[in-house]
């Protein structure tokens, strides 16, 4: 009886078993020119990369009662900070922010919505509120609410104005 390694051929037959290892995916896969006619050629499937596109997002938030003087200021810098900032709607007890955000899907427009109260507290000199509601529409459904006239009212004017 022969002794050999499970799965290794005997050296009389020449041959061994080859054994496929997956190539990375910077290998050229067309085929060789002047191959048989029986090869089927390895085509790589061609993702395309992810498409960003606009988001229409409604910030709400809440909190203690501040003063209107205050509330405004701070929603007047964080607007003069970041100019995407479409319209900002104020109470001396809440604020609603609305703005077009682009990114790739819904999670990702509605991550960045939900730091952006919290990041610019401090800079914009924000009231300490909570974030208590967040609308995240692509811009399809934005204007077939507006079309169909049961949507938020269009964001106009532009800027920080009181409820």
């Amino acid at each position: 009886m022969r002794r050999a390694r499970p799965g290794a051929s005997p050296r009389s037959t020449g041959s061994r078993a080859l054994t496929s290892v997956g190539a990375g995916a910077d290998v050229d896969r067309t085929p060789p020119l002047g191959g048989t006619a029986d090869q089927e050629p390895v085509t790589a499937k061609q993702e395309d990369p992810p498409q960003s596109k606009l988001w229409h997002i409604t910030l709400s938030v809440s909190g203690t009662e501040i003063p209107l003087a205050e509330v405004r200021r701070g929603l007047e810098q964080l607007a003069h900070d970041h100019p995407f900032l479409l319209t900002s709607r104020y109470a001396g007890d809440h604020a609603e922010i609305r703005y077009w955000e682009e990114a790739r899907d819904l999670h990702d427009a509605a991550a960045v919505a939900l730091r952006l109260w919290g990041e610019h507290r401090s800079s914009a000199q924000l009231p300490p509120w909570k974030i208590v509601g967040l609308e995240v529409i692509d811009r399809e459904t934005y204007h077939q609410r507006i079309a169909e006239g049961y949507g938020p009212p269009p964001a106009a004017p532009v800027g920080v104005h009181p409820y």
